[in-house]
């Protein structure tokens, strides 16, 4: 399984509108950051042969490209990174920065001639019927210019590609979100608590990419500290923080982290 970060900022982006701090003037590009998400291609083999279906949702056992959350910056991102396919959508929860590339995905539909799968918790799957209800009411439009989705509210483990997709409850705040673990790789974007049902799932764990906003606490997010700290619970052979803001310089952060920890950053290319 091959996972790329398609973008490891926060909402704000890195560098921010109007901030001439250190790390918004940096040289680095790692420290530009586009809003978080990731795409997971599956195993070769793994999920079969994928016939076109028009207007037809791909079969789950079909999957082989699963993108995570459609960011404010989907187009970009899927152009510097050469994501061409996308066949399904988990969903983390339904904060702008998550969601606004929705629109975007209508050029998989065009070039796969089918629809997508989305998946999230039920607070989100009905957030993105409103938000987006030119695309999930049946009423609207349902010219070329209109997403092709079906939306599916998540109640537990599943299979997509021949993969299974665990759900794992997150605390964003208040806000109850999702992380997904797929084998022995988990996602863990936009939290500030693991309630304590969540971490047996979290079991065996090997690669991690984990929230981590800044240095100071953060009532929605894990600080540097926190994130830290998971880590040294979850015992991962690596761990890589996300959704990270302008107060982390990349390279001077990664200098005085534990081994096996450090920043992600746009772009980043992990083999698990």
């Amino acid at each position: 399984m091959r996972v790329t970060l398609l973008g490891t900022g926060t909402s704000h982006g890195v560098p921010a509108i109007g901030c001439d701090c250190a790390v918004c003037r940096s040289d680095d590009p790692r420290d530009r950051r586009t809003r978080p998400s990731i795409v997971i291609e599956l195993e070769p083999g793994a999920a079969g042969v994928v016939s076109p279906r028009t207007d037809a949702v791909v079969a789950a056992r079909d999957v082989r490209s699963i993108l995570v959350d459609t960011s404010t910056d989907l187009r970009a991102q899927a152009l510097a990174y050469g994501v061409r396919r996308v066949d399904a959508i988990l969903f983390t929860h339904s904060h702008a920065d998550h969601v606004f590339g929705l629109d975007e995905v209508r050029r998989y539909n065009a070039m796969q001639r089918s629809a997508l799968g989305c998946y999230g918790d039920a607070r989100t799957v009905a957030d993105l019927r409103r938000m987006f209800a030119y695309i999930f009411n049946p009423g609207g439009e349902k010219g070329g210019g209109v997403p092709q989705l079906r939306l599916f509210e998540l109640a537990g483990p599943f299979t997509l590609g021949g993969a299974e997709i665990v759900p794992v409850p997150l605390l964003h705040g208040s806000r109850p979100i999702l992380g997904f673990r797929i084998g022995a790789f988990a996602y863990l974007t936009d939290c500030n608590r693991i309630p304590d049902t969540s971490w047996p799932l979290l079991d065996g764990v090997r690669t991690v990419v984990l929230d981590a906003l800044r240095e100071r606490p953060h009532p929605t997010h894990f600080s540097l500290s926190e994130a830290v700290a998971v880590i040294e619970r979850l015992g991962p052979e690596r761990a890589y923080f996300t959704h990270i803001c302008h107060d982390l310089p990349h390279a001077a952060t990664c200098a005085r982290l534990p081994r096996g920890v450090e920043l992600a950053y746009d772009g980043l290319v992990l083999d698990v």
